[in-house]
C-alpha cells in the first residue's frame, strides 16, 4: 500500500515573519498543483529551487497568499518521498488557510510528532542515531549542545557502531564458516584473527563506555545544588548566579522549603542551578526538626535538600562568613571533591584563615554586594567545561540511555565469546554469542529489531517534524 500524504507546519506556531507548511507523500504533486496553480509547473520543472506563487483555495478559488513554493521529488527529498513545501507569511489567518484547504483535500492527513524524521528513517535518509540528533539539535540551548547534536545528525555515531557491527559481522562469518564447512580446508589462522578483532573491539566498547556520561550530561545539562546552613546566603547566592530574583530572600531561617531551580549557560554548557533548604538536624522519625517545632515540611525540604545534593553533578557549600570558621556539621559531611565550598558575608566581617573546610580550599564571596561572584562563575565554568567538553574527545559521545544499554549488551556478550576456550568444541555458542552482541548494536541505529522503540524516539519530536 502507498503511504499516506500527511501535512504539517514545520516551523514555529504563532506569528512569525515566516511560515513553512510542508506535505509529503503521493500526493505531495496534486497538493501543489492545487494551491499553487500554474506555479506549480514551474516548481516541478525546476526541483528544490523557491518560485513564487500566487496561492488560492482550491475549494472556493479566494485567495490566500502570495509566496513561495518548493518542489522536492523522491528520493531526494528529507523523508525520501515526494514533498512539496509552502513558505508563506506567518501570520495565523494565513496559516490556518492553506492547513484548511489542505485538510479538505482527499487523501490527506495531518502528520503526527516526528511523523517526517520517522518517514526519513524509515525510507532509508537517516538512522536512529541521527534521527535522535535532529531532535536534540532542536532542543539545543547551548553551543556545547548544538555542537554535540550536529555531530550525531551529521551521521559520526552512527557510523562508528555501524562500523562496529560490520567487523562483528565478519568475525561471525568466519565462526559460522567454521561450522558449516568443518569438513573443509579452511584458512589457517581464521579463528585466532576473528578472536583478536573481537579483543581489540570490546577494548573500544570498554573506553567508549567509561566517558562518565559526558554526552548524557551533555545533552540533560550538567547539575548543581546549593546546600548549606539555614541563613548562609543561599537563596541570595542562587538569585547572583540567576542575576534575577528567583528566590525569595529572608533573614527568617526556613524561608526555602522546596527546591528552586534555575537554568544557566555558562561557557556554552546547559547548568541548572538548584536552591535548596536549609539543612539542620532532623529528630529521628524524620518528621520533626530541631529547634523548630514539629515542622514537616521543613523536614520534607531538608529530605530534597539532601536528595539534590546526593544527585548533584556539583555541589556548593555555603558557610555563613559571620560564624566562621564554625562550619555547620551537617554540611560539612557533604563536603568532598565534588564540592566547590563558599563562604558568604565576607563583606560583614574578616574570614579567619584558612578558608578550607575537609580539605577543598574555601572561595570568600558576598551575594549582597556581588564581590566574588565573577570568580566562583570562572571556577564552575572550568568544573563543568572539564567533564562535559565532548570537543576533547575524537570520538562521538553516546547521548542516551538507550545507545549506553544496547552497548553493555554487546560489551557482555563479546566478554562471553572471550571467555570460552577456543578449543573446547564449542563454535555454536561463540557465534551465538557475536551474533548477539551484533544485534544490539543494530538496535541502536535501527538495523534490527527497532519497533518496539520507535514509538519511544519519534513521540518527543513536536508536529510537522
Amino acid at each position: 500500500m502507498s503511504p499516506q500524504t500527511i501535512y504539517a507546519l514545520a516551523s514555529a506556531g504563532g506569528r512569525a515573519g515566516i511560515a513553512v507548511i510542508r506535505v509529503s507523500g503521493p500526493e505531495a504533486a496534486a497538493a501543489l498543483t492545487a494551491l499553487a496553480g500554474e506555479s506549480s509547473a514551474e516548481a516541478q520543472d525546476h526541483p528544490r529551487r523557491a518560485t513564487r506563487a500566487l496561492l488560492d483555495d482550491p475549494g472556493t478559488s479566494a485567495p490566500i497568499d502570495d509566496g513561495l513554493v518548493i518542489w522536492f521529488p523522491a528520493p531526494n527529498s528529507f523523508t525520501g518521498e515526494d514533498v512539496s513545501e509552502f513558505h508563506l507569511h506567518g501570520g495565523p489567518a494565513v496559516i490556518t488557510g492553506v492547513l484548511e484547504a489542505l485538510a479538505a483535500m482527499a487523501g490527506l492527513r495531518m502528520a503526527t510528532p516526528g511523523e517526517f524524521t520517522r518517514r526519513a528513517f524509515e525510507n532509508g535518509k537517516m538512522d536512529l542515531t541521527a534521527a535522535e540528533g535532529l531532535a536534540d539539535l532542536i532542543d539545543a540551548e547551548t553551543v556545547a549542545q548544538r555542537r554535540q547534536a550536529l555531530r550525531q545528525l551529521e551521521g559520526e555515531l552512527g557510523r562508528l557502531y555501524e562500523d562496529w557491527r560490520q567487523r562483528l559481522l565478519g568475525a561471525l562469518a568466519h565462526g559460522e564458516a567454521g561450522i558449516d564447512f568443518s569438513d573443509e580446508d579452511l584458512p589457517a589462522g581464521i579463528e585466532a584473527a576473528a578472536r583478536k578483532d573481537v579483543a581489540q573491539l570490546e577494548r573500544a566498547l570498554a573506553d567508549h563506555l567509561k566517558d562518565k556520561r559526558r554526552g548524557e550530561r551533555l545533552r540533560d545539562g550538567y547539575h548543581i545544588a546549593i546546600i548549606g546552613p539555614p541563613n548562609a546566603g543561599k537563596s541570595s547566592l542562587l538569585n547572583q548566579l540567576a542575576r534575577r530574583d528567583a528566590a525569595i530572600v529572608s533573614s527568617t531561617a526556613g524561608t526555602t522549603r522546596d527546591v528552586i531551580e534555575v537554568h544557566l549557560d555558562l561557557g556554552g554548557y546547559p547548568v541548572t542551578v538548584a536552591d535548596t533548604a536549609g539543612l539542620r538536624d532532623v529528630g529521628e522519625k524524620g518528621d520533626t526538626v530541631q529547634g523548630s517545632g514539629n515542622d514537616e515540611i521543613e523536614a520534607e525540604g531538608i529530605r530534597r535538600a539532601r536528595a539534590h545534593a546526593a544527585d548533584a553533578d556539583l555541589r556548593l557549600a555555603v558557610f555563613d562568613g559571620e560564624a566562621w570558621p564554625e562550619a555547620d556539621p551537617a554540611t560539612v559531611g557533604l563536603v568532598d571533591d565534588s564540592t566547590i565550598v563558599v563562604i558568604n558575608k565576607c563583606d560583614l566581617a574578616p574570614l579567619a584563615a584558612p578558608l578550607a573546610v575537609n580539605e577543598q580550599a574555601a572561595l570568600a564571596i558576598s551575594a549582597l554586594t556581588g564581590d566574588g561572584i565573577e570568580g566562583l562563575l570562572e571556577t564552575i565554568t572550568e568544573r563543568v567545561a572539564a567533564l562535559m567538553n565532548a570537543a576533547a574527545s575524537p570520538a562521538p559521545a553516546l547521548t542516551r540511555t538507550r545507545h549506553r544499554e544496547a552497548l553493555e549488551e554487546c560489551r557482555a556478550a563479546l566478554g562471553r565469546f572471550l571467555a570460552l576456550d577456543a578449543g573446547a568444541g564449542t563454535p555454536e555458542l561463540a557465534a551465538e554469542d557475536l551474533r548477539l552482541a551484533a544485534r544490539a548494536l543494530g538496535r541502536i541505529t535501527g538495523r534490527v529489531d527497532v519497533d518496539d522503540v520507535l514509538d519511544v524516539i519519534f513521540r518527543d519530536f513536536c508536529i510537522g517534524k
